[in-house]
């Protein structure tokens, strides 16, 4: 198989690990995806290891491999680490980006509301609404010159989606992130820097702190099983 179809059932592997097709912790059997994706063992195997670099694959000697499991710890760190470097990159975006920056971002949000009042009450538009929250998102921090805190913060906001997706397979989405993107896009044109950045933080907290609750939930499921024998496990 060619480098650039190792990349693309690379890709098709990692919007299904995601996206939650692939569950938490779930077994990766190489033979059935090998039918499933009809390719062959070994670019199976090379887009596996990508995949265990990226941390979305967890790879066990003589074992094979399984989905990435997802737990409260785990995701308050990637949320501790997306509050140190998002505000800080749209910072620097609102100091150096420039109209063109300026009509991408315009031009992302208007994409997202076209679908994300809808995908509050439709559940059939959460994943186009996914696609464009992250556009939004990496938009609005990339129009500074910082191409590698750019790299860290799509990597980061790549893992915040994935428990995103697995929290809405068990909540709505909550109607009040449209108010909270207008309020960050209306403070970033503005070149409100502080209060821009500051909005995003609380943007950032609010989203994490009701995962957390879900999180939190699963695991105290989890521990109770052993002892009652009627608990039940998320994810």
């Amino acid at each position: 198989m060619s480098t650039s179809l190792t990349s693309q059932l690379t890709a098709a592997l990692r919007d299904e690990l995601l996206n939650g097709t692939f569950k938490p912790g779930q077994p990766l059997r190489l033979n059935q995806l090998s039918q499933q994706f009809n390719v062959s063992l070994s670019p199976l195997r090379e887009a596996l290891s990508r995949l265990t670099a990226e941390g979305l694959v967890i790879a066990h000697d003589q074992r094979g491999y399984r989905a990435a499991p997802v737990s409260a710890r785990n995701h308050k760190e990637i949320t501790d680490l997306r509050l140190m470097l998002e505000p800080h990159a749209l910072i620097v975006a609102m100091e150096q980006g420039g109209e063109e920056w300026e009509i991408s971002v315009l031009a992302a949000h208007h994409r997202l509301q076209q679908v994300e009042r809808r995908a509050a009450s439709d559940r059939e538009a959460l994943s186009e609404w996914e696609v464009r929250h992250r556009e939004f998102h990496m938009t609005l921090i990339g129009g500074g010159q910082m191409p590698v805190l750019t790299q860290f913060c799509e990597k980061l906001l790549a893992f915040s989606d994935r428990y995103r997706r697995i929290f809405f397979r068990e909540r709505p989405l909550d109607r009040d992130i449209p108010d909270e993107h207008e309020a960050i896009l209306t403070a970033t044109l503005a070149r409100e820097k502080e209060r821009a950045a500051a909005l995003l933080k609380v943007h950032i907290e609010r989203t994490a702190a009701n995962i957390a609750v879900l999180l939190q939930e699963w695991e105290q499921a989890s521990r109770d099983v052993p002892a009652t024998g009627n608990g039940t496990a998320g994810g």
